[in-house]
């Protein structure tokens, strides 16, 4: 009978627990919305093309293209990525999402000084 380790498994997270999470969500977010940025001032623009103006690997920019089209902000066209209609109802809840974490964000700092 084999027996399972009790020894906790190897944590990847550095500093506090999440802080990590957090912080590869936010850069992620911070891609997503450069390439969306990159397509709205460049429409249509293609992979090669989004990988060259954002020094990121082609595979980065498919994923984030793909994330951008799931989410109905872009959508593929002969000449490359561009927008839909849903981008200007998109960017006004990001915003107030933005400003709502940020407020929840300085609630956090101050309970923990």
């Amino acid at each position: 009978m084999k027996y399972k380790s009790t020894k906790p498994k190897k944590s990847h997270l550095k500093g506090h627990a999440g802080s990590s999470n957090i912080e590869f969500e936010l850069d992620l977010l911070k891609r997503h919305m450069s390439m969306l940025k990159a397509i709205i001032e460049n429409e249509p623009v293609g992979i090669i093309r989004l990988s060259e103006m954002l020094d990121c690997p082609q595979h980065k920019v498919r994923y984030s293209l793909r994330i951008l089209e799931q989410e109905g902000l872009i959508k593929p066209s002969l000449e490359g990525a561009i927008t839909t209609d849903r981008i200007h109802g998109f960017l006004t809840r990001l915003s107030k999402t933005l400003d709502e974490i940020s407020k929840s964000v300085k609630d956090i700092e101050k309970a923990v000084k």
